[in-house]
């Protein structure tokens, strides 16, 4: 095995491509290669006791690695390109990487072991897991699990506010909104912010499984609010509820409204804001 450490160490103390060939007994061309495609791949040291030469070649030639088993290489570069498209997933992949194999008459990886080939290669890269999101695909949308108030400037009440949070998952941008209630109307009025602030729909909508949206939701059978149902028809997008008790479908909304909860309605919670007289057109500013 090449001394792939050592050719790395040698480059970042300045040595040359002949003294580094001369000193670990390569030749240059086998030494720049190493070295192109450290630098592609963005290895420099230091380097952990873990990562020993046979680490750093898998690294640095993972194909190298599948092909001592026997079965045909494949192209992680290309299988993480192609799962940032829009309806590409890695089972389209694995499949179409079986055809190729037909072709070349060569032995393919099962999907088990594609997937966790694939895995272990974003991993070691550092690079994020295309299997689930991707831009414009999902938007996940939920009330926050605390409120906060307003006060009535005429009366000096407390009104209740609650808060709605849309979040995309593959940017992690948030829209949240105040709203009085958390009736249908207000439901539907806030997704028609959410979509006017991000600039347009996205394929996917996924929802709590509150009434004023999802009527029922199990197993067998998804019955949707009429009007949430005509709203999403009007958009173009599918309706697709979390199963419920499982907040996992939906991670990037509930992290959002964890920290709207922490950063706007506990950070305010000493504030005073005032709610606006609307039928009067009262143009004063809120100061809270």
């Amino acid at each position: 095995m090449l001394r792939y450490s050592a050719i790395l160490k040698l480059k970042e103390q300045g040595l040359s491509l002949r003294s580094i060939a001369a000193s670990t007994d390569n030749s240059r061309q086998k030494v720049t290669e190493v070295i192109d495609r450290a630098t592609e791949k963005g290895l420099m040291g230091p380097f952990d006791d873990d990562m020993t030469d046979k680490w750093i070649e898998e690294f640095l030639f993972p194909e190298r690695t599948l092909e001592s088993s026997g079965r045909h290489p494949i192209d992680f570069d290309y299988v993480h390109r192609e799962l940032a498209k829009p309806n590409v997933t890695l089972s389209l992949l694995h499949h179409e990487y079986e055809l190729e194999c037909r072709t070349n008459k060569r032995i393919p990886y099962s999907y088990r072991s594609f997937v966790r080939h694939y895995s272990a290669y974003a991993n070691k890269h550092k690079a994020t897991l295309r299997i689930r999101r991707k831009p414009g695909e999902v938007m996940e949308v939920d009330w926050a699990g605390s409120t906060t108030f307003i006060i009535d400037r005429d009366t000096g009440e407390k009104v209740k506010v609650y808060i709605f949070v849309a979040t995309l998952p593959c940017s992690q941008l948030s829209y949240a909104e105040a709203s009085l209630s958390m009736d249908l109307s207000a439901w539907i009025t806030c997704h028609n912010h959410a979509y006017s602030y991000f600039g347009g729909s996205t394929q996917i909508l996924i929802p709590d499984n509150l009434k004023t949206g999802v009527t029922r939701n199990t197993s067998r059978e998804l019955i949707l609010n009429p009007t949430y149902r005509e709203m999403a028809e009007h958009y173009g997008t599918v309706v697709m509820p979390a199963r419920v008790s499982a907040p996992k479908d939906k991670p990037s909304v509930e992290g959002s409204v964890g920290v709207i909860s922490t950063w706007i309605i506990a950070a305010l919670r000493n504030s005073q804001i005032r709610k606006r007289d609307h039928r009067r057109g009262d143009p004063r500013p809120d100061h809270p």
